[in-house]
């Protein structure tokens, strides 16, 4: 028998490794919806903000008390490390407003949020529990020391870890491990169990403790260290942020598997449980001409199950609406019965039922 020694520069790129089995394993969805920024329903900008809300990117929430004004966007990438990497959409803040001397309850972060139901995986609050791993790529003017977390609602719990930006306007890639959650598990339902959040900046009530690096119950002045970067501290200030994963295991920047896109229309369906923008859509009814008991109404069918029975925002541009009905999974107007003969129209709806 003749053996053939095959030498490993030739099998390298076919190599078996436990990132390659991982990738070509998965079978479901990401954990984190939007990770690469690639949906903004809203708007791909947002100027003058000052509140907590969900701006530009879809899925992606800023929590804000009274720390400067900022303009929100979703970048468009042509180069750097990131597009690279095969980004080419980014989620951006700019500082437009400093506030370089932050009153205590004063804070910052940027955060997605997750729904009980889809975290089962993580076998949390059991002797199972999961170690996890946050890997993302971000970048900034300003370098030092940020803060990652989890939050857990279910539960009032907490732990953060830190990371750097080492040079500045330059992306970088960040992979930071989280320890497992022996305690706590997460509500089975499609209310929001955990979030994962970055934080850019808080008053002292978030930094006068000692840092919770394990999970623990949450105390505020446990979040984040005190030689943390105050995003706010000028308006040259930016900070952007992609390519997010959120990982089972633990992983180093040699082993993280490959970046899960998905394509375009599955990441909307995903977003569309959340948000649903219908700028362009216009629903027509039209009462019956001589009839004052007998209406006439317009349905349509959410292109996807809504968490919930969401808010409406719409435009009434003719007409008057008699009634409505909204569930998870349509919306339904009904003309006012007088206007005989006339048309009512509905435009620029848009369904919320964001957690």
């Amino acid at each position: 028998m003749t053996v053939t020694t095959i030498p490993t520069a030739g099998i390298a790129d076919d190599a078996v490794t436990a990132s390659k089995i991982l990738n070509s394993s998965r079978l479901t969805s990401p954990l984190l919806i939007n990770a690469d920024m690639q949906i903004a329903q809203r708007a791909t900008s947002s100027t003058g903000k000052t509140s907590s809300g969900y701006y530009a990117c879809d899925r992606w929430h800023i929590n804000l008390t009274t720390l400067g004004t900022w303009t929100i966007a979703q970048e468009t990438l042509t180069s750097g490390n990131a597009y690279n990497a095969g980004f080419t959409k980014a989620f951006r803040m700019d500082c437009t407003t400093a506030d370089a001397s932050p009153a205590a309850s004063d804070g910052l972060w940027v955060r997605q949020k997750f729904e009980g139901q889809n975290l089962r995986s993580l076998k949390k609050g059991t002797s199972s529990a999961e170690k996890l791993t946050a890997t993302f790529w971000v970048k900034s003017n300003k370098t030092g020391t940020y803060t990652c977390a989890f939050y857990d609602h279910d539960n009032t719990r907490f732990v953060s870890q830190n990371y750097t930006i080492s040079s500045a306007d330059t992306w970088e890639k960040k992979v930071i491990n989280f320890p497992a959650d022996t305690s706590g598990p997460m509500d089975n339902d499609s209310s929001v169990s955990l979030d994962l959040r970055w934080y850019l900046g808080a008053g002292s009530n978030a930094t006068g403790g000692t840092q919770a690096t394990t999970w623990e119950s949450f105390t505020q002045a446990n979040a984040i260290p005190s030689n943390h970067v105050n995003l706010a501290d000028s308006t040259s200030n930016d900070w952007a942020i992609t390519g997010v994963q959120l990982e089972i295991g633990e992983f180093d920047t040699n082993t993280i598997p490959d970046f899960p896109f998905e394509n375009i229309d599955d990441n909307l369906r995903r977003c569309c449980r959340y948000f649903q923008d219908y700028a362009s859509f216009k629903l027509w009814t039209t009462a019956l001409d001589g009839n004052t008991t007998t209406r006439l109404g317009g349905v349509f069918a959410f292109n996807t199950t809504m968490r919930a029975t969401p808010s409406v925002s719409k435009t009434n541009n003719t007409g008057t609406i008699d009634s409505q009905t909204i569930t998870d999974k349509g919306y339904s107007v009904f003309a006012e019965k007088s206007n005989r003969g006339t048309t009512t129209n509905v435009t620029d709806i848009e369904l919320d039922a964001e957690l």
